[in-house]
């Protein structure tokens, strides 16, 4: 297949309701259609999956390189019919700024996909056709589907819209004209919009949202364009080709997943499967003990500063993973994961595992790619070790030197960034959110770990 990449000139144009109304509009039409989101985006692609019923997967050239990218959109295309690629920012934005290293672009080419532009066209006319025109002339490499104009004023407008686009040859063509539709505004807070799991879209958002791209977008056009719609057997399943389980029994591996902690890559999930593990998912919310017989914990990132309130109250749980990893229970802790295992939030008391307190910032403290190289053994793998994430947060903690830093970071030029990466016995904790496409040796370590450590 020939992925349909959602693009547009820079974030704010409407790439993820138009998306999300793409997906809807397809799964009410029978098609199965496979979803993914550039970028190390964790929300995005959890209202992908809530739109058309398929889990969704991140595409990052920089964090994970071609192959992995590759492998993981013929995995994610298992069996469906048509996939559609949700870019990042503008079009070829990405890590640098003289190549297209990380861009919606670097996927498109790699993918052999399509781009349709969604332009904002509020406030121009024919000037929407040299944008147009400086796009699609910008790199020869990259195919065009079209363009959809967004925010579109009027009938009278659209028209003028079709005419300026029509008047400039070898334009890709006008595909749609949506309207200016405010109530499909999606909610946001400090991290971007309100996750699908706290239930701030609902089936009547999609049905709505679906007509809303039926009524302004050729979809027949869309899905006549050559190579979009798969052969007749459709996606065949892929596996990882380079993790091999270790010998000995499968190990359980607790993860935490609820409102609170909810940003996990699908691919990391799996690879530890792949691993070796047993994966069993938890509430640290509303379960009141872990689960039994765990080898190890995951515990991704997400808005504990936001449940406060309801994680201090499961006092039982929190203090119950605090003696497992008194005990060498192996534990690793990512942003969100890791200030629920500080003395606190904002004064709400925590597990206290690591001696500090997570402080909430007006300001956004951190953002961008991360390479990490461990400097010490720890239980994603021996000195050595490199893996790439991905770092996001309105939050701070000031450890004491006394904790063991094991990762030496540098940012996506090679800028370097400090020593982060804290271990107290057998837990880990980090603002970053690794993804294990990046080295997926990290999935085997761990899970190896949790086994010898168990044993």
């Amino acid at each position: 297949m020939k992925p349909l990449i959602i693009s547009a000139p820079s974030s704010g144009c409407g790439k993820t309701t138009v998306t999300l109304g793409l997906l809807a509009a397809l799964r009410r039409r029978g098609v199965r259609v496979a979803p993914f989101k550039v970028g190390p985006d964790f929300i995005d692609p959890g209202h992908h999956a809530a739109a058309c019923g398929r889990v969704s997967r991140n595409l990052d050239g920089w964090m994970c390189g071609e192959a992995w990218v590759r492998g993981a959109f013929a995995r994610g295309c298992a069996g469906a019919e048509v996939a559609v690629v949700e870019g990042v920012m503008g079009l070829f934005d990405g890590a640098s700024g003289a190549s297209d290293v990380g861009s919606s672009a670097e996927i498109a080419r790699w993918l052999g996909g399509q781009a349709v532009l969604v332009v904002d066209a509020r406030a121009q006319a024919r000037s929407a056709a040299a944008l147009v025109q400086g796009f699609a002339g910008f790199e020869p490499r990259l195919e065009f589907a079209g363009v959809i104009f967004n925010r579109v004023g009027s009938p009278g407008h659209a028209e003028m819209l079709r005419e300026a686009v029509a008047s400039v040859p070898g334009l890709p063509p006008v595909l749609g004209c949506l309207p200016r539709a405010e109530d499909l505004a999606m909610p946001e807070r400090h991290l971007g919009l309100v996750t699908a799991g706290e239930g701030a879209v609902d089936a009547e958002f999609f049905a709505r949202v679906a007509d809303w791209v039926e009524a302004g977008v050729d979809l027949d056009a869309l899905l006549a364009l050559p190579g979009v719609r798969a052969s007749e057997n459709g996606a065949q399943k892929v596996t990882f080709q380079d993790l091999t389980p270790g010998s000995g029994r499968r190990v359980r591996i607790g993860v935490g997943r609820d409102a609170a902690f909810c940003f996990y890559y699908p691919d990391n999930l799996e690879l530890l499967e792949q691993a070796g593990a047993e994966l069993v998912f938890f509430s640290p919310l509303g379960d009141g003990r872990l689960p039994v017989d765990l080898d190890g914990l995951y515990l991704g990132g997400g808005y504990p500063e936001l449940h406060t309130a309801s994680l201090a109250a499961n006092r039982a749980l929190l203090e119950e993973i605090r003696r497992a990893a008194e005990n060498g229970l192996p534990v690793y802790a990512e942003c969100g994961g890791f200030m629920a295992l500080a003395r606190g939030i904002d004064g709400v008391a925590m597990a206290g595992i690591f001696p500090a307190e997570a402080r909430m910032l007006p300001r956004r403290r951190a953002l961008g790619y991360r390479e990490v190289s461990l400097t010490a053994d720890s239980p994603l793998g021996p000195t050595g070790t490199v893996a790439r994430g991905h770092e996001f947060h309105y939050s701070e903690m000031a450890l004491p030197p006394e904790v063991e830093r094991v990762y030496r970071m540098t940012r996506r030029a090679g800028v370097d960034a400090g020593e982060e990466g804290y271990r107290i016995g057998n837990t880990l904790g980090s603002y970053v959110h690794l993804h294990f496409g990046s080295n997926p040796q990290l999935a085997r370590n761990f899970v190896e770990f949790c086994r010898h450590a168990k044993g």
